[in-house]
């Protein structure tokens, strides 16, 4: 009976043991799959995009802040890939958040800074940061 036990709980020690994947926004990163996908799941399309570039490469793309889940399986439905994926900024990402009021404006940073295609809103904060008045 213990053999049992420990047999059904191997998987799922394995699989707490991975380290999310970590993706800068608006930068890809390629993923080589054990064995081919048939379908891949994304768990918050806003947050990761998954470009299949054939049936064992993945390119994963951060697109919004936060954390979500990528999943491939293959043809008969079997787990090939199962991984959380963090989205941020990364250090020295050249990227600056400008408050106006309640309004934020993301830029985008190199010798000089201009606003970044992302619109000002996406992956911006909700609320202002507060004020001593």
């Amino acid at each position: 009976p213990m053999v049992g036990l420990m047999i059904v709980a191997a998987p799922f020690t394995a699989s707490a043991q991975s380290a999310p994947l970590r993706v800068e926004i608006d930068q890809a990163m390629r993923i080589p799959l054990r064995a081919a996908a048939g379908s891949v799941i994304v768990g918050n399309p806003a947050i990761a995009d998954v470009t299949v570039v054939d049936t064992n490469t993945l390119f994963i793309t951060g697109k919004g802040y936060g954390v979500t889940e990528i999943v491939a399986v293959d043809a008969i439905g079997r787990t090939v890939f199962q991984r959380q994926v963090v989205v941020s900024d990364g250090a020295g990402s050249g990227r600056v958040r400008v408050w106006r009021g309640g309004q934020a404006t993301e830029m985008a940073c190199g010798s000089s800074c201009s606003p970044s295609v992302r619109g000002g809103s996406a992956g911006a904060s909700s609320s202002a940061p507060s004020s001593s008045q």
